[in-house]
């Protein structure tokens, strides 16, 4: 047995306090920690927050410990029972690693439990302590529970180190609801100021749950499951596990009562959650075979995320519309923004679906001002890829086939066999329901190139309207006026004028000479604002703008050539009502 006890020592500092006892232990035993967990593909190196390290035998005899790299340490003893402690600096506001303050605590296990080397698949077993002096925290984990009532610190149980820390906890004053979904209970914790109107919270949640429960078949792969979201002026992103998510939204993105209508701000709540609860299935449990174990002390390639992200990333927003969440049009505003996403990056007709996938550790998840130019993301354009298939399969066979139908399929013959997928295992089952080969098809994974969109929804009753921005806040849907010229940078206004944040390749701002970082001041002598690109409409007779701007403390200028602005803006708008109930009827 290796058992743990965890306990938000000091709030005020930010520090966990972890004690571990090793019953066993090899004469050489090795302990380390990730350096990164799973769903989120990139090298994190929690070890770094590890403070004061020290280790006893069984009569608390201190014993020597040799670090061998950044995190992995040894101890040689010929002890019965080891004895480590250590504390752990929480100051992540995330949802990857852990956070901890007067207002509440939180921790993946995967930047918390050091693990021992050789017994990895033995039981663990850890107890979660409330901090000194706060009586009214609560704790809320999927980890199976030894000893406490719901919501109570106490001891927890795990089978193996894998499942330990694939449970994250919150602590604090949270709000609570439940739900049943499927016969399974769901429950909800919001942490932090907000005003959420929680009945219509769960409404709205047992519908997307229930559908997707329904698409994959019951029983549901948990016997429980638990949304966990840290509720912030403005925040955005969410983590899977297998029994739980760990999120984070904006307080506006909460409902503020039983029947407003679901608005912009709610609408992407809901998506988020759905999201993460798909994954559920399609990464959980039907994963790459390159995760049939986790390696986490180092980077583990495979070009199939695609696959894992971009499907679920199409499905978060359908899952949305066939709960009856939200309506036909609104799903189609909300695929249109995924289009538009795409579309403003030339990095898609440079880097190809598996190419991103295989990637993402150092291109996807290190982004600079140059990613538009330079990659495409396997979640926007991997989601259009899923909507590829789908259309295709449902054109094919007269709609007797979908992309439901290869869902179903992966989780029967991989995720409930616990098989990992092979590069081309989607392709495969693909294939058969086709009835035909499908490598044309899938041969736009390793393309660097537009998928044949536009003619596939046409024959859904969907028309494609490409069409130039309307604003620097447009993100696309809907039918508003384009702009006529075009800048071709993204900018925030800044004190004396705008600072760019990223310029895109080939465009008048490129031309004119700006990067990112730039602090643009003028043009034609006038100050820079954060309407700048509808200035810029007042010069659409001439044939450039003298600009000025300040990169670092050197001013610079050039002239911007007024250029039609490109059409790089998606709206998807009903042209057949029937033609579309074939696909979202």
């Amino acid at each position: 047995m290796i058992s743990y006890q965890i306990t938000a020592v000091d709030p005020v500092a930010h520090l966990f306090e972890v004690s571990m006892r090793v019953d066993a232990p090899a004469k050489q035993q090795e302990f380390w920690l990730p350096a990164w967990l799973p769903g989120s593909y990139m090298i994190r190196d929690f070890a770094k927050n590890i403070i004061g390290l020290r280790a006893s035998d069984e009569i608390n005899r201190p014993l020597q410990i040799q670090q061998l790299d950044k995190q992995r340490w040894l101890i040689e003893s010929d002890a019965d029972v080891l004895h480590l402690r250590y504390k752990i600096y929480a100051w992540d506001l995330s949802v990857r690693t852990a956070h901890l303050d007067q207002t509440h605590g939180f921790f993946n296990g995967s930047s918390v439990f050091l693990a021992v080397r050789g017994q990895e698949h033995h039981p663990h077993e850890v107890e979660i302590l409330p901090p000194n002096n706060i009586s009214d925290w609560q704790v809320a984990t999927t980890l199976p529970r030894i000893k406490g009532d719901d919501f109570a610190f106490g001891r927890f149980r795990a089978a193996d180190y894998d499942e330990l820390i694939d449970h994250p906890v919150e602590m604090g004053t949270f709000t609570l609801g439940s739900f049943e979904a499927c016969g399974v209970r769901h429950d909800v914790v919001l942490t932090g100021r907000h005003h959420c109107h929680m009945p219509r919270l769960l409404k709205d949640l047992t519908a997307i749950c229930e559908s997707q429960i329904t698409l994959f078949g019951t029983p549901a792969p948990f016997e429980r499951y638990l949304f966990m979201t840290q509720v912030l002026k403005n925040g955005f992103g969410g983590l899977e596990h297998r029994a739980s998510t760990a999120l984070h939204c904006a307080r506006n993105e909460l409902p503020k009562s039983m029947d407003a209508p679901v608005d912009k701000d709610y609408r992407s709540y809901l998506t988020l959650c759905s999201h993460e609860y798909f994954h559920s299935w399609n990464v959980k449990r039907i994963k790459p075979k390159a995760f049939i174990p986790y390696q986490l002390e180092s980077e583990t390639y495979t070009p199939q995320l695609w696959a894992y992200e971009g499907i679920t990333s199409y499905y978060d927003d359908l899952m949305t519309y066939r709960s009856g969440r939200v309506d036909k049009q609104s799903y189609l505003e909300l695929l249109s923004q995924t289009f538009t996403r795409v579309y403003r990056g030339t990095g898609r007709l440079q880097q190809s679906l598996s190419d991103s996938s295989f990637n993402a550790w150092t291109k996807f998840y290190k982004q600079d001002e140059n990613a538009g130019n330079a990659i495409v993301s396997y979640y926007t354009k991997g989601g259009l890829f899923a909507l590829y298939l789908d259309l295709t399969l449902r054109l094919e066979t007269n709609g007797e086939k979908t992309l439901d139908d290869l869902m179903r399929l992966l989780w029967q013959r991989f995720g409930q066999k616990a098989i990992g997928t092979d590069d081309d295992s989607h392709q495969q089952l693909y294939s058969e329901l086709l009835g035909r080969d499908a490598s044309a098809e899938f041969a736009w994974i390793d393309k660097a190139e537009d998928l044949p969109l536009a003619q596939l929804l046409a024959k859904f009753g969907v028309e494609l309207k490409l069409r130039a921005s309307s604003s620097n806040s447009d993100q696309g849907g809907g039918e508003a006026e384009g702009l006529n010229v075009g800048f071709g940078a993204k900018y925030k206004a800044e004190g004396m004028g705008i600072r760019i944040v990223s310029v895109a390749n080939g465009s008048p701002a490129h031309k004119a000479g700006l990067s990112a970082k730039d602090l643009l001041i003028a043009a034609d002598n006038l100050q820079a604002g954060a309407q700048f690109e509808q200035f810029l409409q007042l010069y659409q007779e001439q044939k450039s703008v003298t600009l000025h701007w300040f990169r670092d403390d050197v001013l610079m200028s050039g002239e911007l050539p007024i250029e039609v602005a490109a059409k790089d803006t998606v709206s998807l708008l009903i042209s057949d009502e029937e033609k579309i109930n074939a696909w979202l009827g």
